[in-house]
């Protein structure tokens, strides 16, 4: 039976909480909101370093997933921070401080909390995924190794093409539509969301009900990319900035999952 370390988990809750307070500060001083999901990313790195360094697993299991999520996080925050600095606003963000209006501040604040939330439940996963005591690297453990490992090199490749299309002179005025970006609109955050489920494989090879609270981890970033924070507030820029050619896009190539693509009469 897995066990789970409340007071631990309690402590992380907290800390996570304060980073992102710090995050909204750091926000609030550069007006620059990349910087609130670089900081998120290497929070969700650091505290799920310290959640699966500090589970009750063996210590093979407990290493494995310590390495499999710091490289997850100086990846994901490294390239947000490289893409941040010198860079606009995002998008995303700018439209919500533009909703909120006067009270942008508390709201943004409050806003990054819920995020702290979210960060919770990953390092939950994580917790949980480094928690099994059974014998190291049976066959749930090679499985979840090798999904990380393509979730973690998709994303990469997905965003490493992403970046040679911006820099295109035609990336102003076209939609990318080429590489991995060719059989899905949004190929990076299909292998993020493949991540989270790799570290649920792990977790099976820990009996009990605490696996439960590892699939909360796919199932969270599934509903943010797919519904709430992820395509939808990108999309809408996409089809502001680039109209019926997005539209055209959305015909011919899956959102999410990678797919064949359509045929414009195809649906």
């Amino acid at each position: 039976m897995t066990e789970i370390d409340g007071v631990l988990l309690a402590q992380l809750a907290i800390g996570l909480s304060l980073t992102m307070g710090i995050a909204w500060a750091v926000q609030r001083l550069t007006g620059s909101s990349g910087w609130v999901d670089t900081i998120w990313s290497f929070a969700v790195g650091a505290f799920g370093l310290v959640a699966a360094l500090l589970a009750e697993g063996t210590a093979e299991r407990r290493w494995m997933v310590a390495a499999l999520v710091l490289l997850w996080s100086l990846r994901l925050g490294g390239h947000i921070g490289l893409r941040t600095r010198g860079a606009g606003e995002d998008p995303r963000y700018q439209k919500l401080i533009e909703e909120w209006g006067e009270n942008a501040s508390l709201r943004l604040f409050l806003f990054l909390q819920v995020q702290a939330v979210a960060a919770f439940i990953l390092v939950l996963a994580i917790h949980v995924a480094a928690s099994g005591k059974t014998a190291f690297l049976i066959l749930l453990d090679m499985l979840g190794v090798t999904l990380a490992v393509i979730a973690l090199g998709g994303e990469a490749i997905a965003d490493r093409q992403l970046q040679h299309f911006r820099r295109l002179p035609q990336a102003k005025s076209s939609v990318m539509e080429s590489g991995l970006w060719a059989y899905s609109r949004h190929p990076n955050y299909f292998f993020e969301w493949l991540f989270w489920c790799a570290l649920v494989v792990i977790a099976l090879s820990a009996s009990g009900w605490a696996v439960l609270l590892a699939l909360l981890a796919p199932l969270q970033m599934y509903w943010l990319l797919v519904h709430v924070s992820g395509i939808p507030p990108l999309e809408e820029h996409m089809i502001r900035s680039r109209g019926d050619q997005f539209r055209a896009l959305q015909t011919r190539v899956n959102a999410f999952f990678p797919g064949p693509r359509r045929l414009p009469n195809q649906r």
